[in-house]
């Protein structure tokens, strides 16, 4: 599954969705993680109640499950939501490194339900059947 992360150092989640110069994207597995891209974002960012910024934003979360944020305006987080992305919030102090590294432990535990759907997603699914005589 794909997780992005809303950072100005490239280091920290420190970032609020709207304001987020950067979103970095890891493809996150039972295996660990790698980087996938960095989307960079300029402009009009600090504008409050300007909903066009959200757009590029949006544009690259497209097919991931969870975005980890130091904070999100309700629009925006209704917006998240709505293309079935989940939105963590974070303290501004952790790293992404550490964050991942924390989701690979939780994958290979025992994850919520919210987040073995998320790993499932686009997988085949196994329907079973009990046999009837």
């Amino acid at each position: 599954m794909k997780v992005a992360f809303c950072t100005q150092d490239m280091q920290h989640v420190d970032a609020h969705f709207g304001w987020a110069k950067n979103i970095v994207v890891y493809e996150v597995d039972k295996a660990g993680y790698t980087m996938v891209e960095t989307c960079q974002f300029g402009g009009s960012m600090f504008e409050d109640g300007n909903e066009d910024k959200l757009i590029p934003k949006l544009d690259a979360l497209a097919d991931c499950a969870i975005v980890y944020l130091s904070a999100i305006g309700a629009s925006a987080a209704a917006r998240v939501v709505a293309k079935k992305i989940h939105p963590v919030k974070v303290e501004a102090t952790e790293t992404i490194t550490a964050l991942l590294d924390r989701l690979v432990e939780t994958i290979n535990g025992n994850p919520p339900p919210w987040l073995r759907k998320a790993l499932n997603a686009g997988q085949p699914q196994e329907l079973a059947f009990d046999e009837e005589d």
